[in-house]
């Protein structure tokens, strides 16, 4: 692993660290890219039983891609491969056969968010400021398998209401919501409960971990199984999101078209 994304074993739990604090662990593609690999390659190796994600330093779970990356799209293809990349890695936190655990603190937005709702339980501290709000900065949009993930886990209509209006969910709402199991005082609380869970998890019938988040994965999948590519194109292609782009990067409030 690099610098920015760490992996450490501890009695047999394995620790994923975003490790970018000063970007507020924005996601390089080569974090998303060695995420994938430790969840498909973590059980295989037999040390660990249970994974923990969680953010480096005091303000973010992980802020999403790294915003500047997107500067290099040009083409349908850019778009198109990127949401396949994200998906891919989503689906390999999804897959991952040992139980997953995401401590959240701080902010967890953009695909630092989807990576949380691919966990199999998250658990927060009260900092926590969950959402996608692209709608204000990006304007992209995300695939039909990442909205068909976070409607599992709060309902369409919440979904459409947190992405539309592109605000931020705190802890208690995030609890309420079913989002997260539990909510924690601080950072400190936040990692020993998350060590003790996936303590837990890792007691269990791994073979009944498996087979009960494999049958829910399928059910995601089979709601989002639909072809969104011309949606894809239609956002990451336009002017607004070469706008909300160099706006972001400026630091100033986009001025959108609709086309």
């Amino acid at each position: 692993m690099s610098e920015e994304l760490l992996y450490e074993l501890r009695d047999g739990i394995g620790i994923v660290t975003f490790n970018r604090p000063a970007a507020r662990n924005a996601l390089t593609f080569a974090m998303y890219e060695g995420l994938a690999e430790i969840c498909e390659t973590a059980a295989d190796k037999g040390e660990a039983k249970a994974l923990v994600l969680r953010g480096a330093g005091d303000k973010a779970f992980a802020a999403g891609t790294d915003i500047a990356q997107f500067r290099a799209f040009k083409t349908a293809e850019d778009a198109l491969a990127y949401e396949q990349r994200i998906d891919k890695v989503l689906a390999a936190v999804e897959r991952c056969p040992l139980p997953t655990v995401a401590a959240l603190a701080g902010a967890c937005t953009g695909g630092g968010a989807g990576i949380a709702a691919a966990c199999d339980i998250r658990i927060a501290a009260r900092d926590l400021k969950f959402g996608f709000p692209i709608a204000r900065t990006l304007g992209n949009c995300l695939s039909a398998r990442n909205l068909a993930r976070l409607s599992a886990l709060i309902g369409a209509g919440r979904t459409r209401e947190i992405i539309f209006t592109s605000r931020l969910v705190g802890a208690e709402e995030a609890q309420a919501a079913g989002l997260i199991s539990e909510l924690l005082h601080d950072r400190a609380a936040l990692e020993a409960r998350a060590l003790d869970l996936a303590g837990l998890l890792a007691g269990q019938a791994p073979l009944t971990l498996r087979a009960t988040k494999e049958a829910l994965r399928r059910l995601s999948a089979a709601a989002a199984d639909i072809d969104d590519k011309d949606l894809i194109v239609l956002c990451y292609t336009s002017e607004d999101f070469r706008e909300g782009l160099e706006a972001f990067l400026a630091k100033r409030k986009p001025d959108w078209q609709g086309r």
